[in-house]
């Protein structure tokens, strides 16, 4: 492991700082976009929030689509979705939006579905959910996702000074952004697996931020006459092989339950995958860097009595009032 440490640290430093001006108008290219995609086309949202009738097979032969399509739509349903999943042709998933609460209307179209689909195929997923359900259930994710992210706003407020926390708040509303974009832009189903995603990512990235915070709080302390650009550049190199570490074993993971965890998990997993990707790169070339164009030079002149560089702190406010 220490091999592997040493061999991903840089030979020569990063300039992160002198990059970050290109990295800030790529992502305020992106965030316009992620806004134009929902303004224009939304997000897909799953049976979760919309309500309905979810079927998922698995077929021993390959599936017509155009076929299946075609019986389908003899049923009169309002609105039917079809779509093949894999890459076997096998399986495939039907969606049908119904507009009525009632349980035994419902059964009554599962009941058809299941005929018109066939005897021989296995019928791996099930859900019915009616439309009041599901806009309970996005009105109360949408109550826990601002309950939790105001958590963590209190919790960085708290942990860090003002110039710490504001620049770590804009650089987790980025990231979050930036992955509900994704979801817009390419179709994928937003579902309560994706707002667990959300939410997850969020503390994530919360953290691997807060790492960042810390190394430049204690080099504020070591470094007192160092130029801010140069003292957090210092700070990004030497967290450098930790911060990647950190990432490459949590993707590794999630590509896994990507390949694995089937259309269930799915969600959970694109939104955490892309998230961490875009946390990485926000830590990085956004939280940091933001912090040069505030005045955090006082940090570290605080004196910390339970601080590892409090005695440090206290010499230099001597220091400071003797010269006065």
């Amino acid at each position: 492991m220490i091999n592997i440490i040493k061999f991903m640290e840089p030979s020569k430093k990063i300039n992160f700082i002198a990059q970050s001006k290109y990295a800030f108008i790529v992502s305020l290219i992106l965030i316009v976009a992620t806004f134009f995609s929902l303004t224009f086309k939304g997000l897909n949202y799953g049976i979760d929030f919309q309500g309905g009738i979810l079927i998922e097979i698995e077929s021993p032969e390959v599936i017509d689509m155009s076929d299946m399509r075609s019986q389908i739509s003899k049923m009169n349903l309002d609105e039917v979705n079809l779509q093949s999943l894999g890459t076997s042709g096998t399986e495939m998933m039907v969606h049908v939006l119904v507009d009525t609460a009632d349980e035994k209307a419902q059964n009554e179209i599962v009941n058809q579905l299941k005929e018109t689909l066939g005897e021989n195929v296995d019928y791996r997923r099930i859900e019915v959910v009616g439309p009041k359900v599901g806009a309970e259930l996005f009105k109360k994710s949408i109550i826990a996702s601002i309950c939790a992210l105001l958590a963590i706003s209190v919790y960085i407020w708290f942990r860090f000074e003002w110039q710490f926390s504001l620049a770590c708040l804009i650089a987790l509303a980025h990231d979050l952004i930036l992955t509900v974009g994704l979801f817009s832009v390419f179709g994928f189903d937003f579902n309560m697996t994706v707002i667990a995603g959300l939410l997850s990512l969020a503390g994530y990235t919360t953290n691997d931020k807060v790492v960042n915070f810390d190394r430049v709080r204690e080099n504020l302390r070591l470094y007192r006459k160092m130029p801010i650009p140069e003292l957090l550049d210092k700070s990004m190199n030497q967290t450098l092989s930790r911060t990647i570490l950190t990432s490459m074993t949590t993707i590794l993971v999630l590509i896994i339950l990507l390949a694995m965890g089937g259309e269930t998990l799915s969600g959970f997993s694109i939104c955490l995958l892309f998230g961490i990707i875009v946390g990485t790169y926000s830590s990085l070339y956004i939280a940091v860097p933001l912090l040069q164009f505030f005045d955090i030079r006082n940090v570290g002149a605080k004196a910390d009595e339970n601080g590892p560089y409090a005695e440090a702190a206290k010499y230099e406010l001597q220091a400071k009032k003797m010269n006065k």
